[in-house]
């Protein structure tokens, strides 16, 4: 037999009167740190960083009813005579899946309510989602969960009969598989190649459609080294969840290869220190009346006009459109896209 992987599992950590899940802690620093992540890249896509955290509080809350949910439907024959079991989330039993597709349900309401594009806000979240597993897989391997079938492959874990977060289905000194290091390559090099990818600019929904086609088809495989429930039909509920995405992202990606159809919201525009104005030549006369002015920027001049706010709140000082479309930070002007402006929102 090879030589197998061999730790002592930390289930639990004393914090004074609590024990602490590390897989929980590193879950937390998980999202906090895909958070951060995600926030440079939605300010390039003219998202607000008070948007994204609106978002954030209400992806936190979807992932955990999600997790749980996903868990409980996949297991219902475990709570057929104890059902309120069901809520005692502090005794285990989440799904990663059903935690992200909890996240991205909660998020979608501030997305239509910001008027933001479904599609570029989840490119700009895909990084740090994939960041966000990452380091959740690693806190799975201090606790010892997901100890998957037998096997004498080298990269599997040793029974020991040590405490883990999951049974070690194998006889003392034989080993098991490690789904959670699987899978913790795979989303290492998937975080890898998104974080290239995203260096170049891609039609929205790229990123998140690789993100899924790819994440998907490692579950697919991992999940064969796994041991749950397949209710007869040689397949987990994540298997099948993910043949789905994956054959969607796929569609998309290989057939269609543009943005798909609906949640595209309106277009947004990066802010950034190289400027790019395109102008309509033509200067445009709307009723500005005495707020008409032209005003010089570099080698070409702006018209820039008042415009009412649609939104019927009433337009603020300082607050003025332009005849030109920019997508930069020109001098002391911030340039943001806002739904309540016809156009782009220079504050000077």
């Amino acid at each position: 037999m090879l030589a197998l992987l061999e730790w002592d599992p930390i289930v639990r950590i004393a914090l004074g009167p609590l024990r602490v899940s590390p897989h929980g802690l590193a879950t937390a620093v998980g999202f906090l740190a895909g958070a951060r992540l995600m926030l440079p890249a939605a300010r390039a896509r003219g998202i607000h960083d008070e948007q994204v955290h609106t978002m954030l509080v209400r992806a936190a809350v979807g992932a955990l009813i999600g997790a749980r949910l996903a868990y409980v439907i996949n297991h219902l024959g475990e709570y057929g005579d104890a059902p309120l079991d069901a809520f005692k989330v502090w005794e285990g039993g989440i799904s990663l899946l059903g935690g992200i597709a909890g996240a991205i349900l909660l998020a979608i309401p501030v997305m239509r309510r910001e008027r933001l594009s479904f599609w570029s806000v989840m490119d700009a979240a895909a990084p740090g989602l994939a960041l966000g597993i990452l380091i959740g897989r690693i806190g799975d391997l201090v606790v010892g969960d997901h100890l998957g079938k037998p096997t004498d492959f080298v990269l599997g874990f040793r029974c020991t009969g040590a405490d883990t977060a999951s049974p070690c289905d194998a006889p003392i000194g034989h080993g098991v598989h490690l789904p959670a290091l699987y899978d913790l390559a795979s989303v290492t090099a998937l975080l890898v190649v998104l974080l290239v990818l995203k260096r170049r600019k891609r039609w929205d929904g790229f990123l998140i459609l690789t993100f899924a086609a790819w994440y998907g088809t490692g579950r697919i495989i991992e999940d064969f080294f796994r041991i749950d429930v397949t209710h007869g039909t040689g397949l987990t509920g994540s298997q099948w969840a993910s043949l789905l995405v994956v054959a969607v992202s796929l569609g998309i990606l290989v057939g269609r290869r543009r943005t798909p159809r609906g949640g595209s919201g309106p277009r947004t525009r990066p802010t950034g220190t190289a400027c790019n104005l395109e102008r309509d030549r033509r200067p445009r006369h709307t009723s500005g009346g005495p707020h008409h002015r032209e005003t010089g920027s570099g080698s070409r001049t702006v018209v820039p006009r008042v415009r009412e706010r649609v939104d019927g709140r009433g337009t603020s000082a300082g607050a003025v459109t332009t005849a030109c479309r920019w997508s930069c930070v020109v001098g002391r002007n911030t340039i943001r896209s806002h739904p309540g402006w016809h156009r782009d929102r220079v504050v000077a």
